[in-house]
């Protein structure tokens, strides 16, 4: 919080006040100083608390603002340096620092002070075991023989058997991409225009759809096929291209075996 002032040539804060001041931005005989003490006064009386670094700074500022309108006024040699006359500006920063190190120290008081108090509250525990009650640990090795040992590090570091699934219960069934190409192209010319669901309701697998699918892609991107759907997760409707070649090969490169 830094203390503010109300002048007829100034309004702000009162340390930019004794800057211009010293610039000779304003002049000292136009600063009614008793208005701004009475003010800052005013000010004071409508504080909850004390800010006592604001205080400071005001008396200090308002201090310096002070001697020098009052040599100003006052009959004298007239040679004196202005800027001799804000020596006072260094007196300021060391009483607010000496003001900060105080508050540093009073709240290093007060934690230690709440230290002091927490630990008022513990008890400290007198009951306890007698001096020659001796608690002895079981000897975990106790009736193992060197022979066990051994024999242990010796399963430890025997080496283990690759594990094996048996499979011989599976029963794994081949479908191909080109096999559903060639079923399709002999099976959509006469069909004229189907649904995927139609062409899929006969399989009872997940595998043979997804291949019967990828063999509609292959079907349509040789211009075999067109495939249309009205709206989103509607019917894929697939109609054979007029005049297209019901002769297709599939590489078998192009498409991998799915095992279902």
């Amino acid at each position: 919080m830094t203390a503010t002032v109300s002048t007829p040539v100034y309004e702000g804060p009162i340390e930019v006040l004794l800057q211009l001041v010293n610039s000779h931005q304003v002049d000292i005989y136009d600063v009614p100083l008793l208005a701004v003490v009475d003010a800052f006064v005013a000010e004071i009386a409508n504080w909850d608390s004390v800010d006592l670094p604001t205080l400071s700074e005001f008396l200090v500022i308002a201090a310096v603002l002070v001697e020098l309108k009052s040599r100003r006024l006052l009959p004298g040699s007239g040679d004196v340096d202005p800027d001799e006359e804000l020596v006072g500006w260094e007196e300021r920063d060391l009483l607010l620092a000496r003001l900060l190190e105080c508050q540093a120290y009073a709240a290093a008081a007060d934690g230690f002070s709440l230290l002091l108090e927490q630990a008022a509250r513990a008890v400290p525990r007198t009951a306890g075991l007698d001096d020659d009650f001796v608690v002895n640990a079981p000897d975990l090795l106790e009736g193992v023989t060197p022979d066990q040992v051994a024999e242990a590090f010796l399963r430890a570091t025997a080496e283990r058997p690759v594990p094996t699934v048996d499979l011989y219960h599976v029963t794994v069934d081949t479908v191909t991409v080109a096999d559903a190409v060639s079923e399709l192209a002999l099976r959509l010319p006469s069909a004229g225009r189907a649904t995927f669901r139609q062409l899929t309701r006969h399989l009872t697998s997940r595998i043979e759809i997804i291949v019967r699918f990828l063999a509609l892609l292959e079907l349509c991107k040789q211009g075999r096929v067109s495939l249309d759907q009205g709206h989103t997760f509607g019917d894929l409707e697939v109609t054979w291209v007029p005049g297209a070649p019901t002769t297709v090969s599939v590489g078998a490169s192009q498409f991998d075996e799915y095992e279902g």
